[in-house]
């Protein structure tokens, strides 16, 4: 019998037929099927998520805001959105990302 330096190379169960493969996607989604996000300049946009501030004190990360349509804000990179009281405020469109939200969603929220 020799002695052995070192951990052992395993605890005593048989390595997997699989050990030596790295792991690939099946190619499913956790995405619903058929659910297309609009896009930041699309006339579907209803409601966005806020993913930046950028220093504005008004935005407020991982919030949900109406979106106001204004082709011409649109053009030049920008998104009108609805805070709480009601009122709109221009903000730069990178600083969003489109959400699809049941007609539901916030009927539950506000009801």
């Amino acid at each position: 019998m020799t002695a052995r330096n070192g951990p052992p190379n395993s605890t005593g169960t048989k390595p997997m037929a699989s050990a030596g493969r790295t792991s690939k996607s099946s190619g499913t989604s956790t995405k619903p099927a058929g659910v297309r996000l609009p896009s930041i300049r699309s006339r579907a946009l209803r409601f966005v998520v806020c993913v930046k501030d950028g220093g504005y004190v008004d935005l407020e990360r991982l919030k949900v805001y109406r979106v106001r349509h204004d082709p011409a804000d649109k053009a030049a990179g920008m998104l009108r959105v609805l805070d709480a009281s009601g009122e709109d405020y221009l903000y730069p469109a990178a600083y969003f990302r489109p959400i699809v939200a049941s007609k539901n969603l916030f009927a539950l929220a506000t009801g």
